[in-house]
């Protein structure tokens, strides 16, 4: 059932190895994806999920993988990530629900249509297929809407898939080919010696390791700073719905400023509000406040607050930021991060989808859930080893990014940790940007 939760049967149930040559912390798209470009090489993987694999962010998504309005800087990984998926789908056989559909921008004035010119110039650099159609062509393309739009931008090469299924089967697939993966097995602390990476304390004891990917969503932050690396990453909770089955009226995926929509593998529409986050304000939020100015100044009403997280959220008040390798972490008190969806979000989704699809009036929403997204002041991630401790990576703070670029950052991760060639250009994602003197550049709103 959808949403996962700490309910869920554990289906990988490993013992804890007492060595490995890697091991991955948080058992998303971006740490499963890792696991099994290493599994490839031959290289002993494990795994740590401290709940269930997939069961946050990674399942929660929109199930939209697009190359269209990301970064200039990650769309050379995106256009790898959107090839390693129809590969990936391939190599697990089964039906994850992926499917060419396309993507597209919905724009209700002149002035939008100019706003795509930027998106636009950096399509045509890369070769992508991304292309401006007038309101005519967006009737034909999405039938039935009642609001007349000025224009679109479209992307017919952009991708969906289910999210709920398909990390979980790329688990499958990492597994099949030798990865421990271990649910409901929390990573407590590193063990670190003469600086460098020497294993990981888990709740179940130590594997020793020298190279550990902290790949931890919106648990990162707090994890890594228990061993003194401070990264900027806040959480903003995105609220999302699934309709009953419906008439097909768009086979792919579109946004305009009040809701964003995407047909579903079962028929109905993954629904979402346009362009809605809450953050709830804790220490970090507090902390990190000056380098959030820009993303404050960039979109000033994209996101709205709350003084407080509910109790043992990443950046609760009353969380815990000091634990020992031999007591209860703040991951182990919350096995899922499961927030329940905004009421105001849910009217606010079905009042858009109504009114945009009047001839849905009777439409009911099935399925409500809500999710963390890890998000950075810039809106693009970290993706980078962390120094001065050998041996340790990460690759956190997706900003909302993170499913369609998971197979990418996972392949790029699993190189960057052997020491092999890239491929691609990290400077953007480098960890040092926010204590370098390096102006925030910002990215594409989440």
């Amino acid at each position: 059932m959808f949403p996962f939760s700490d309910a869920d049967p554990i289906r990988h149930s490993n013992a804890v190895p007492k060595t490995s040559e890697v091991v991955i912390i948080g058992g998303g798209v971006i740490g499963v994806s890792t696991a099994i470009f290493l599994a490839a090489r031959n290289i002993q993987v494990t795994l740590l999920e401290k709940g269930r694999v997939a069961a946050e962010q990674s399942s929660r998504n929109w199930g939209w993988i697009r190359k269209q309005g990301r970064d200039e800087d990650e769309l050379p990984i995106v256009i790898e990530a959107c090839r390693l998926w129809q590969q990936l789908a391939e190599e697990c056989g089964e039906d994850i629900g992926l499917r060419q559909t396309g993507v597209t921008y919905l724009a209700r004035s002149e002035k939008d249509m100019a706003g795509f010119a930027d998106f636009m110039k950096i399509a045509a650099v890369h070769g992508i297929d991304t292309r401006l159609v007038d309101g005519a062509q967006v009737s034909t393309m999405i039938q039935g809407m009642a609001r007349k739009f000025c224009g679109a931008m479209t992307t017919p090469s952009d991708m969906r898939a289910e999210p709920w299924r398909a990390v979980p089967a790329l688990a499958r697939l990492a597994a099949g080919r030798g990865v421990t993966i271990i649910e409901s097995c929390a990573a407590r602390t590193l063990d670190i010696a003469a600086g460098k990476i020497a294993g990981v304390w888990t709740e179940r004891g130590k594997i020793e390791t020298s190279n550990v990917l902290v790949a931890g969503g919106a648990w990162s932050s707090l994890f890594l700073r228990k061993h003194g690396v401070s990264i900027p990453q806040l959480s903003v909770r995105a609220t999302v719905a699934a309709t009953a089955p419906l008439p097909e009226f768009h086979a792919g995926a579109a946004v305009d400023d009040d809701i964003a929509f995407r047909r579903r593998h079962d028929g109905g529409y993954t629904v979402a509000p346009g362009g809605s986050n809450l953050l709830y304000v804790g220490p970090d939020a507090f902390r990190h406040a000056r380098k959030y100015l820009p993303a404050l100044m960039a979109h000033p009403f994209g996101t709205r607050y709350l003084p407080a997280a509910p109790s043992g959220f990443p950046d609760g008040w009353s969380t815990p930021r000091d634990w020992t390798p031999d007591t209860t972490s703040p991951f182990e008190r919350m096995r899922v991060l499961n927030p329940a969806p905004g009421r105001s979000d849910l009217a606010a989704i079905l009042r858009g989808f109504k009114n945009l699809f009047p001839q849905f009036e009777n439409v009911r929403l099935e399925t409500t859930w809500a999710g963390m997204i890890d998000a950075m002041p810039d809106a693009v991630p970290v993706v980078d080893r962390v120094e001065p401790i050998g041996g340790l990576f990460v690759a956190t703070g997706m900003s909302g990014h993170g499913f369609g670029i998971g197979p990418g950052i996972g392949r790029i991760m699993s190189d960057l940790i052997q020491g092999n060639a890239i491929g691609h250009d990290l400077q953007r994602f480098r960890l040092s940007r926010f204590t370098d003197g390096s102006a925030i550049r910002m990215g594409p709103a989440i």
